[in-house]
């Protein structure tokens, strides 16, 4: 019996719309047959698995439009900014009507509710397939020669694949809206938060433009999608890649610390980013760049400004919430940097994080004329951390993974997904934490960045992008073995092979190769700096 025939009167009567399942703790759509021992659990678009489910279908569907409103149109998927996605059509100038055209082809293939079929090839068929059929779309997976299965959705006569579950149909993708933007189109959708809604519309110039920086300089390359990437890894020229990624990390670097030296009156550098940006790496490259200005970088840990426990405040399941900017003594802290700022001495707090108190064990310290503050943390970008300092005098700095790659022109990499694979690299190498960990404390994590750092994103003077191209092929080298432990009966199973089969493509790249003053450092080890 089908998920949906077994599940009818649960989904017809959920408050939010039933995208998928999981059966067995493995990803299927509501078409799925199922047997009365398995464990099926059903996904709407509140979670975020289910809204990563409804972004691909409606992606798969403006596919579909442009194809059938513009055949010859080289259409691409680009990359995220925040509950949008930004797209292009290299060889055609985008119109409010060309942007008419495909919206509206899009309603009227949603209105439809037209069935999405995953149609399994095998190898020999697939090849068949593509040379009757002039098209890169899904190709991608012909490129592993290890595959021998090849899966494509259909709908009518179009085709495509996505890393990840489709929908079962096409309707109930009613919330979208398309608008123009910088050369491209961006595609509006709602968030799991709140299914219901399109946010209105934010702020995302500076964002916009790091990601758009980093795309076009990778497609400058040749680089822009793994294909090419795993090219370069084949012919023994990833090393050029390398080397011109890492060039691009220092220029980049050494551009944020000749801004701030010109900036006179900079006192503060305050640096904020989502988990696994990089942040640790990031500040001590920069400040070996700003020493190079005759500026003395002195750090400052947020983490030691706590309040004490019993002042800390609770979250809605009565946990202490050490995220949230009540659990940081502001008054204090902000006393601290008005003295340190007037040239005075001030003895550094250090909290002792099992008893939930600050001590003070005569840590002293003094700013000299050329002394600048370095400070990181979750709530960096927020002014009411340092509420009490000019914002002359500070100087904001937004890092995060920004991913640029892709695996092909309509299957991006999840600048999320990016920085969990760091993050589990990392937890396994430094914390001996297990892959099954990570994934478990990963949404957890993420809901203190959508809270408190991305809303202040756009107010950063600069913004550093610190993903790089290459990457995910030395990371995976950790990664692979790592989520392979995680068994079928463990919940974390389904988004572990989700994972596993992006991995898979590509090209490993050996960890001998990653200059030891590099970023990913940071996460496997082995690098110059202290983490």
């Amino acid at each position: 019996m089908k998920v949906k025939e077994l599940y009818k009167e649960k989904i017809e009567n959920s408050k939010y719309e039933i995208v998928g399942c999981t059966v067995n703790n493995e990803y299927q759509n509501i078409e799925y047959d199922v047997n009365e021992n398995d464990k099926v659990e059903l996904i709407d678009v509140s979670q975020k698995e289910g809204m990563k489910i409804y972004r691909r279908t409606l992606l798969y569907v403006l596919g579909k439009a442009v194809k059938e409103l513009y055949p010859k149109a080289m259409f691409s998927i680009e990359y995220q900014l925040l509950d949008s996605m930004f797209c292009e059509i290299q060889n055609m100038e985008i119109t409010e009507e060309i942007i008419n055209n495909i919206s509206n082809k899009m309603r009227e293939i949603i209105n439809k509710k037209l069935p999405i079929e995953k149609v399994v090839m095998t190898r020999k068929e697939a090849e068949e397939f593509y040379e009757k059929n002039n098209s890169t779309r899904g190709k991608v997976q012909l490129e592993l020669k290890s595959n021998e299965k090849i899966e494509l959705y259909f709908c009518e006569d179009y085709f495509n694949y996505f890393f990840g579950l489709l929908a079962s149909n096409t309707g109930n993708l009613d919330l979208f809206k398309i608008e123009k933007f910088e050369e491209g189109f961006i595609i509006r959708y709602p968030s799991s938060k709140n299914p219901f809604l399109i946010q209105e519309k934010t702020e995302y110039r500076k964002l916009a433009w790091s990601l758009g920086e980093y795309d076009d300089m990778h497609k400058i390359l040749n680089v822009d999608i793994l294909s090419k990437l795993n090219n370069a890894v084949r012919k023994n020229k990833v090393k050029d890649v390398i080397m011109i990624d890492e060039a691009l990390h220092e220029k980049k670097i050494a551009n944020i610390a000749d801004e701030i030296a010109k900036r006179k009156d900079v006192k503060i550098i305050l640096i904020a980013g989502p988990s696994s940006s990089g942040k640790t790496t990031f500040a001590q490259r920069l400040g070996i760049q700003l020493k190079i200005n005759g500026l003395r970088p002195v750090t400052i840990s947020v983490d030691n400004y706590f309040v004490e426990r019993k002042d800390t405040p609770r979250d809605e399941n009565g946990e202490y919430d050490f995220e949230c900017l009540e659990a940081i003594d502001t008054e204090l802290f902000n006393d601290h940097l008005e003295k340190l700022l007037n040239g005075e001495e001030v003895e550094m707090p250090s909290f002792d994080f099992k008893i939930g108190t600050k001590k003070y064990n005569g840590n002293k310290i003094k700013l000299e004329k050329d002394d600048v503050l370095v400070i990181e943390g979750i709530h960096c970008l927020n002014d009411e951390l340092t509420k009490k300092i000019p914002r002359e005098q500070k100087y904001k700095v937004y890092i995060s993974a920004l991913t640029v790659l892709n695996m092909d022109y309509c299957n991006r990499i999840s600048s999320r997904d990016n920085r969990l694979i760091r993050r589990m690299v990392r937890d396994y190498q430094f914390r001996g934490y297990s892959a099954k960990q990570t994934l478990t404390t990963w949404d957890s994590v993420t809901k203190g960045e959508e809270k408190y750092i991305f809303p202040f994103q756009e107010e950063a003077d600069s913004m550093f992008n610190t993903s790089l191209i290459y990457e995910i092929s030395v990371l995976k080298n950790i990664a692979m073995p790592l989520l392979e432990e995680i068994m079928p009966e463990d919940k974390e199973y389904a988004e572990a092979r989700r994972i596993l089969n992006m991995l898979k493509y590509f090209e490993p790249v050996s960890n001998n190769l990653v200059p030891t003053n590099s970023l990913v450092k940071e996460f496997m080890g082995g690098g110059d700096f202290k983490y």
